[in-house]
């Protein structure tokens, strides 16, 4: 005779109920936004759906008033590729110094978590401050040396000078973070064997580390990214007179009052969510080839 099923404690529901509530607040916005962003002509900003159609979708693409949503959506692309691949560099080669005792190190790891920490809009606010000044020691410079370069200089604040800065004290210390944890458990004895068999410190790099921690440095890649192309409080201060997408998304806000702006909320959802999905498949198949080597 089969035991009689326990029943569940309170606690269960109450956790499971609890747990249920956390998900739909966390996602139902993002998909309430997916949805009446495929409403029809007549579709306002709140339900009840009017409609079913990729009409606003072809208005998005058609543009927005004066707001050149290509160009955002195109530099917002290019700043975030350029935020993965140094995220990815510079928190390999530190978490390639720190296997190693360095001096300073300790004080060094603080200070770049520490970013961590402070309000975002305040660290845009002393870069955008830091530059300011740095213009107007150059505009003295050009002034007092060459006069016909001063003219034209407007400022150094920009999309890959002060942004880029910014968006870096975002995503380097979660990539160093996650180095950190890559190398506390990497076993040296796989570069011992290396040098056994006769690689240098060059080959045993390229030929016995790499490709054992290349999943992890794919996902400081996708980490690197995704923060960039979201990120909002950092660049607010400091990216100049070209904004990237959430800027411009966070100043339709203000202006838009149709479903167009869901629409704009719905493509930049769906990249966020195909970079995961990419991110996923190459480490799948990375750990899979490597499985099939071994």
């Amino acid at each position: 005779m089969a035991a009689e099923r326990r029943a569940r404690p309170a606690s269960f529901w109450f956790l499971a109920l609890f747990f249920c509530a956390f998900v739909l607040f966390l996602y139902g916005p993002m998909f309430a936004i997916f949805v009446l962003s495929f409403q029809g002509p007549e579709g306002g900003l709140t339900f009840p759906l009017r409609g079913v159609s990729l009409h606003w979708f072809r208005q998005l693409w058609e543009g927005i008033g004066t707001v050149d949503i290509g160009a955002a959506f195109r530099r917002s692309l290019a700043l975030g590729a350029v935020v993965m691949g140094l995220t990815v560099a510079l928190s390999l080669a530190a978490g390639l110094a720190y296997r190693k005792r360095l001096p300073g190190g300790t004080a060094l790891f603080y200070i770049v978590v520490a970013s961590l920490i402070m309000p975002s809009i305040v660290v845009s606010l002393g870069i955008a401050l830091m530059f300011r000044l740095l213009d107007g020691f150059l505009r003295a410079w050009l002034e007092a040396h060459a006069p016909s370069v001063a003219e034209n200089y407007v400022s150094a604040l920009g999309l890959f000078t002060s942004g880029l800065g910014a968006q870096l004290t975002w995503t380097l210390p979660f990539g160093l973070l996650i180095m950190f944890a890559v190398f506390n458990r990497f076993n040296p004895a796989y570069e011992e064997a290396a040098r056994d068999l006769g690689a240098s410190p060059r080959q045993s790099l390229l030929h016995v580390v790499l490709p054992l921690i290349g999943p992890s440095l794919v996902g400081i890649g996708m980490f690197g990214f995704t923060l960039s192309w979201d990120e909002i409080a950092r660049s607010s201060q400091v990216m100049g007179d070209l904004n990237t997408l959430p800027l411009e998304l966070q100043g339709l806000t203000t202006t838009v009052t149709t479903p167009v702006i869901y629409a704009l909320g719905t493509v930049t959802t769906v990249i966020s969510f195909a970079v995961v999905g990419t991110t996923l498949a190459v480490v799948w198949a990375w750990r899979r080839r490597a499985g099939a080597r071994a």
